[in-house]
């Protein structure tokens, strides 16, 4: 998923469901480092960006 305020840059993160976890890596870098993180905690943190503006 491209973040809708990336506009075509090239500092963009991809998010991707998993099993039971969601993964988190820096477009740039594919073959870089990944981040997962459980559903419930994805779930949160999205509902804290969107009320907050984030």
């Amino acid at each position: 998923m491209k973040s809708t305020y990336s506009s075509g840059a090239a500092e963009c993160v991809e998010v991707a469901a998993s099993s039971g976890a969601i993964c988190i890596r820096d477009s740039k870098r594919i073959r870089g480092p990944q981040l997962a993180v459980p559903e419930p905690a994805w779930a949160a943190f999205i509902g804290y960006a969107t009320a907050t503006g984030g």
